[in-house]
C-alpha cells in the first residue's frame, strides 16, 4: 500500500477508524518521515556517484570486511539475482572485487579494493554526518526511544507476517 491510501485512511475514515487513530496517525507519521529520509540519504549518496543500493554495498563491506556474496543481499534486503547486478556495476567501476573461497569452490566472496576503501575512507565521514543531521533536533533520550519503538513496532511486524 502506498502512502497516500493511509492518507486517506486517516483523513476519510470517519467514525469507524476513531479506535485505531493514533496507530493510524503513527503510521503516516511513519511514512512521511521515512520517505524525507530516504530522499535526504539517496541526494547524499548520488553526490558521491552512487546509487543506494551500490553504496549499501560499500557500506557494508568498508564496516564489516570482505563478505560472501550470498550474505550481502540478506544484510541489506536485496533478492540475490540484483546483489550480482549491483557487485557486477561496482567491480565495474573498479570499487570491488570478487574473491572465490580457497575451500568451498560454491563460495564467492566480495571486498572493497584499494579504490573502494579509498572511496568510503573519504565520503562515510561526511555520510555519517549527513545521517547526524537528520537528527540534530532530537536528544539522545528520543534517539535511544524511537530505537526502541521502531524495533518493537518490526518485530510485531514479522510476527504478523508468520
Amino acid at each position: 500500500m502506498t502512502e497516500e491510501h493511509y492518507v486517506y485512511v486517516l483523513t476519510d475514515g470517519g467514525e469507524k477508524m476513531s479506535e485505531n487513530k493514533e496507530e493510524l496517525k503513527a503510521l503516516t507519521i511513519l511514512f512521511r518521515a521515512s520517505s524525507s529520509v530516504e530522499k535526504v540519504v539517496k541526494k547524499d549518496m548520488s553526490s558521491h556517484g552512487l546509487n543506494a543500493t551500490e553504496f549499501s554495498v560499500l557500506e557494508l563491506l568498508y564496516n564489516k570486511g570482505r563478505q560472501p556474496i550470498q550474505m550481502i543481499g540478506k544484510q541489506i534486503l536485496l533478492a540475490s539475482s540484483s546483489i550480482t547486478y549491483v557487485v557486477d556495476q561496482l567491480e565495474e567501476k573498479k570499487l570491488v572485487s570478487r574473491v572465490a573461497d580457497k575451500f568451498d569452490r560454491r563460495v564467492t566472496f566480495c571486498e572493497l579494493t584499494e579504490d573502494g576503501n579509498a572511496l568510503m575512507d573519504d565520503i562515510f565521514p561526511k555520510h555519517a554526518s549527513k545521517i547526524a543531521e537528520l537528527f540534530d533536533g532530537c536528544s539522545k533520550e528520543e534517539i535511544e526511544n524511537l530505537q526502541s519503538t521502531l524495533k518493537k513496532v518490526g518485530y510485531r511486524a514479522i510476527d504478523l507476517l508468520d
